[in-house]
């Protein structure tokens, strides 16, 4: 009940989905959106790229382009790194995807890779389960241009564009504002899915411990701990770059705005200290699963141990009665056949008991 219940919450608190923003244009181009701001305020008409720099570049004072791309090929992606002169290195780091978390200045520009995660709703947990779905997402910033660079099917920032866009007097920093949103947003849905991975770590642990636990639940606290494997790989790069963000000057970055970023490192810290607080409490109920399972496989051992003895007794005396010889007590007496029955049936009871006294059977 209590796992439906977050399951609803979570449903009713998840950012909506941005149908305004699809992830390509109906034309084929990579690029979803492209905006001016100037004083914080977006320019009410769209243009194409390069005509919103010279815009950019015409106004001044503290006018940005922001340019929303979604997984761009090398030829889509060319003609914006020539206008905004982005660096080959970062150009091709953008392309092919699959970096690490990192901030590496590029003379007048800063490249920013952040990894997105998405918890993956699930009625029940099994060995093959998906819980985790990760992404990647680039930021390019410079004076008066900020270029984002999405991977993957989910962390859409067209949501976030527009509550940066209610923020005026945030959004007049300039695009390490802008930067600054998208760390915090990236970082804050971390904690989304560590909150929401709490309800499978007690639909683990009270499947562990229960009475009738059974012996298939190692496949489905192994599978969790890969998943939490990879949220952690997500999580733990982040901290130097989001340190350096924050405690050291670096370009594109404005004063003003290097303390917003140590309030990102500590959530950043919160999700990774949660994250280790699991990554040990599933050794520990795996740990405990296993010793579970060492103990039925120990009683099982004694029951059969036990039935083993029990059936020894009866084959012992068959075993003598059947040797042939002339001369056996009670060989030709009328009852003695029913006699031995009666003292393997007795023996058998009188050792049963004994077993059943211990606890063996």
């Amino acid at each position: 009940m209590m796992r439906n219940l977050r399951r609803a919450v979570r449903r009713a608190y998840r950012r909506t989905v941005d149908l305004s923003h699809p992830a390509r244009s109906p034309l084929g181009s990579a690029v979803v959106n492209c905006a001016v701001y100037a004083g914080g305020v977006r320019q009410k008409d769209d243009c194409p790229v390069d005509e919103a720099l010279r815009r950019v570049r015409k106004l001044g004072d503290g006018a940005f382009v922001w340019v929303g791309l979604h997984e761009p090929t090398q030829e889509e992606f060319a003609g914006l790194a020539e206008l905004f002169g982005l660096h080959p290195l970062a150009v091709e780091d953008a392309v092919t995807a699959h970096q690490r978390p990192k901030v590496v200045p590029y003379d007048d520009s800063l490249f920013s890779v952040f990894k997105t995660c998405r918890y993956v709703e699930h009625e029940e947990l099994t060995a093959s389960s998906e819980v985790v779905d990760t992404g990647e997402l680039m930021v390019f910033t410079g004076a008066d241009f900020v270029i984002t660079v999405r991977h993957g099917m989910h962390g859409s920032l067209g949501p976030l564009r527009e509550e940066l866009e209610q923020e005026r007097e945030q959004l007049a920093k300039g695009p390490s504002a802008v930067l600054h949103a998208i760390a915090d947003h990236v970082v804050d849905e971390y904690l989304a899915v560590a909150d929401a991975m709490q309800s499978d770590m007690d639909a683990v642990e009270t499947a562990v411990f229960a009475e009738n636990a059974g012996r298939g639940d190692a496949g489905r606290i192994y599978q969790l701990k890969r998943e939490l494997l990879e949220l952690k790989r997500a999580v733990a790069p982040l901290d130097r770059p989001l340190q350096k963000l924050a405690g050291e000057a670096v370009p594109s970055i404005a004063p003003e705005v290097r303390p917003y970023f140590r309030d990102v490192a500590d959530h950043l810290l919160r999700t990774t200290e949660q994250i280790c607080a699991f990554d040990g409490l599933l050794d520990s109920i795996l740990q405990a699963h296993l010793a579970q399972v060492t103990v039925a496989q120990n009683e099982d051992m004694r029951k059969i141990t036990a039935w083993a003895a029990i059936v020894a007794v009866p084959t012992m005396v068959c075993g003598i009665y059947g040797m042939n010889f002339d001369n056996m007590p009670e060989l030709h007496w009328r009852y003695g056949y029913f006699m031995a029955l009666g003292l393997m049936a007795a023996a058998c009871f009188v050792i049963y008991r004994g077993f059943r006294r211990n606890g063996w059977l």
